[in-house]
């Protein structure tokens, strides 16, 4: 699961491990040997997201013999201790697009790890109005997928 640029900086930073401009190199260094891959988060704008790549995952293979304990200690009980914000981080997803007749397209998803439970996809006239659905659709998301669901069955 990728991780947000703030959450990576908390772990980071909390420990001690560097400094916030050295961290800051050291991922544009991974992205740029294609080691992580940096996108924008789809629902917060402005959040950047991280993902090993397979290439990063097999350099990792041969360097994790050199990961001290205590390092790998301290991510373990970050990840662990932060599981939650991490899945609801990546649980709803949105995101607007135009659409070929100039309306604007919302749309908006539950996932699961495994699955969708919901998508649904919007059209409507402005981009303003594609992103304040978006931008609702986290406070909503549960209660209408339940209202949804009820109506249905």
């Amino acid at each position: 699961m990728p991780l947000t640029g703030s959450q990576i900086s908390d772990l980071i930073l909390i420990h001690e491990y560097t400094d916030y401009f050295h961290l800051q190199q050291i991922l544009a260094e991974l992205e740029e040997t294609g080691l992580i891959e940096r996108r924008e988060h789809s629902t917060k704008p402005g959040s950047t997201l991280y993902r090993i790549t397979d290439s990063g995952k097999s350099s990792l293979g041969y360097f994790a013999n050199r990961i001290p304990d205590t390092a790998l200690e301290d991510i373990r009980v970050f990840l662990e201790e932060r599981e939650i914000e991490i899945r609801e981080t990546f649980s709803n997803v949105t995101d607007c697009f135009p659409a070929g007749d100039g309306s604007w397209l919302a749309r908006c998803q539950v996932k699961e790890p495994s699955s969708t439970l919901i998508k649904l996809t919007l059209s409507v006239p402005s981009e303003e109005e594609a992103r304040a659905i978006c931008s609702h659709w986290q406070a909503k998301s549960q209660e209408l997928y339940a209202y949804i669901m009820k109506e249905l069955l």
